[in-house]
């Protein structure tokens, strides 16, 4: 008889700002579709710990509330995610869990999302991008950046609302790109977008063991998905950014 894996995932969410306000639906939805069967503790970023929702979590799972800064910028909370996570790898989630996933507050479970997801290193292909030439990808094009990619490299371009792994495959990555986006704050660089530029440059150097398909992260922005893709697992919602963002 098949028996599941006994395994613990850490999914990581940061709420801060008015992001608080979309806590409760990623969470209750994950509930619903994320990993069921298995002990998935949630690991929650903010500045507002107040304002977080009290859920009752199945499979023995947990919620940990871990304090970010609040800023002016929306980038600069984009460019110190990796740092926060790398942190919290070391002071606790390496000790409860095997698998690791970070997950944008702006986004919804929509259909199971299960194991057949793990993997040692996964990245996401961006719904927007998936379907494009190379030359198309938004990535970091100055070579002064250490996240650049020119435009003739990389076989996708990942997103970064959803990317995971196992725990130690993950501080690998969150570890290096948090040197270089230091590396390039100190030379007065910002990368096109933050984090997901790293990220993709990291994919370049250290392929993904596991990519999944656009099912698994589509952007409602895109409208209704092509019949290819015939079940949408994890979307991102439409939302006023403006009115979220704290610029």
């Amino acid at each position: 008889m098949y028996q599941p894996l006994n395994i613990t995932v850490a999914a990581c969410i940061f709420a801060v700002g008015k992001y608080i306000r979309l806590l409760q639906q990623v969470l209750e939805s994950a509930e619903k579709h994320f990993m069921v069967g298995y002990r998935v503790n949630y690991y929650i970023f903010t500045d507002q710990p107040d304002k977080c929702p009290q859920l009752a979590l199945g499979s023995g799972g947990s919620i940990f509330l871990l304090a970010f800064l609040s800023f002016n910028r929306w980038q600069e909370i984009s460019l110190r995610r990796m740092e926060f996570i790398r942190k919290a790898i070391e002071d606790r989630i390496h000790h409860g869990a095997h698998y690791i996933f970070n997950i944008d507050s702006d986004t919804v479970f929509e259909n199971h999302f299960g194991a057949e997801a793990l993997g040692e290193l996964v990245g996401s292909l961006h719904p927007w991008f998936y379907d494009f030439s190379r030359d198309r990808f938004t990535n970091e094009r100055r070579p002064a950046s250490r996240a650049y990619v020119s435009n003739t490299e990389g076989d996708f371009y990942y997103i970064g609302a959803l990317y995971g792994g196992s725990v130690e495959a993950v501080y690998r990555l969150t570890k290096t790109i948090e040197v270089e986006l230091n590396t390039d704050k100190q030379n007065d660089i910002e990368s096109a977008w933050q984090e997901e530029s790293h990220l993709n440059r990291y994919f370049l150097q250290f392929k993904p063991t596991k990519v999944l398909s656009p099912e698994y992260v589509w952007d409602k922005l895109r409208g209704n998905p092509p019949e290819h893709i015939r079940v949408v697992r994890l979307a991102t919602i439409i939302k006023n950014k403006k009115e979220l963002r704290p610029n």
